[in-house]
């Protein structure tokens, strides 16, 4: 899961994948509307996600190669909201906005095409490669009276990610998390602290872990990245550890500061390639050599890629057209279907638009 705390970001939780078969659809509308009422959503509201999910997982379900779908938390102050990530392998869409046009939807689904999915959320963004997959996020809030989502915000988070268990487990041992670090002065944007953790093995002992790591990420007051390193270190003491990356990005300094211990794979990305920054040999929670924090210019356009080893590092942005001009949880699953694997849990966290 990740948990976010930052007036750029909302606060992401992934609460389960429904992965391709005869009962994905049934399965994912009924978990939507038992989610939906559960976080006080209206229902008219609960009914409208319902639909869309249905919609969304049947096209997966007729169309898609390796489909699944994610359902998702999402949350901002007091407000909490629902979200879904569809992810397929192929074969993909030749033209996007064909497919998002008033009736054209797909047979044997309930007729009310993407268009309709997209008109329903209140934030939509998807990303196609023909031949490739396809990856489709929709985000849906309360609505006031007068039917205005009440996060004005919506869609707009600079920093998500995304996280898959391996296949056979319902938790995943990956981990990530985001804070905002207060702006030293007036006029000056704040920096922003993120960090991945990779639990030691899969499964229940492997997320008592990670979650260890992100509770000692948003305590310590040391924010540097050495200094949110050593606090997870200690933190991780007892458990079977893990390997953790974590970046500071200044943007008024543009620059990232990176500290890393373990096989986590961090790159920067932009018009240029891509940038990787480096992590030592350790176990976090066993036994770290001395910490060293690198320095990168932050990407013009560009944007912040951390992983686990659950993605393999064989990707490469400029494949993906169009890819940068996503949102990052978009891009985050874009690149969990591009490389990910299913022998291993699988995290992703992307920072774009910051800086």
């Amino acid at each position: 899961m990740g948990a976010v705390n930052t007036a750029l970001t909302l606060a992401g939780e992934d609460v389960a994948w429904f992965r391709d078969g005869p009962s994905l659809a049934v399965s994912a509308r009924g978990a939507a509307a038992t989610l939906a009422r559960r976080l006080g959503l209206s229902g008219h509201r609960s009914a409208e996600i319902a639909l869309a999910v249905t919609e969304a997982a049947t096209n997966l379900q007729r169309h898609a190669e390796d489909g699944a779908l994610l359902l998702r938390v999402v949350r901002s102050g007091d407000q909490a909201g629902m979200e879904f990530l569809t992810v397929d392998a192929g074969p993909g869409m030749a033209n996007v906005p064909a497919a998002l046009a008033d009736g054209n939807s797909s047979a044997g689904t309930l007729g009310i095409g993407l268009g309709a999915v997209a008109r329903l959320a209140d934030h939509f963004d998807l990303h196609s490669l023909p031949g490739r997959g396809t990856v489709l996020a929709a985000q849906f809030w309360p609505r006031t009276a007068d039917g205005r989502p009440v996060v004005a915000s919506a869609g707009s988070s600079r920093a998500d990610g995304v996280t898959r268990p391996i296949s056979g487990e319902t938790v995943c041992g990956d981990a990530w998390a985001v804070r905002s670090v207060a702006a030293a002065g007036p006029g000056q944007r704040p920096a922003i602290l993120v960090m991945l953790c990779d639990g030691l093995g899969h499964g229940p002992l492997a997320a008592r872990a990670s979650q260890a790591a992100v509770k000692a990420f948003h305590a310590t007051g040391d924010l540097g990245p050495d200094g949110v390193l050593n606090a997870v270190h200690a933190a991780l003491r007892g458990t079977r550890g893990g390997a953790v990356a974590v970046a500071r990005i200044e943007p008024d300094a543009g620059r990232v500061r990176y500290c890393g211990i373990g096989n986590v794979s961090g790159f920067l990305v932009g018009g240029g390639g891509r940038k990787a920054l480096l992590s030592a040999p350790g176990i976090v929670g066993s036994h770290m050599r001395r910490l060293r924090t690198f320095e990168e210019p932050l990407p013009e356009d560009g944007a912040l890629v951390m992983h686990s080893d659950g993605l393999t590092e064989r990707w490469d942005h400029g494949n993906l057209p169009g890819l940068l001009h996503h949102t990052p949880l978009v891009m985050a699953g874009q690149l969990l279907r591009e490389a990910g694997a299913r022998r291993d849990d699988a995290s992703v966290v992307v920072v774009k638009g910051a800086w």
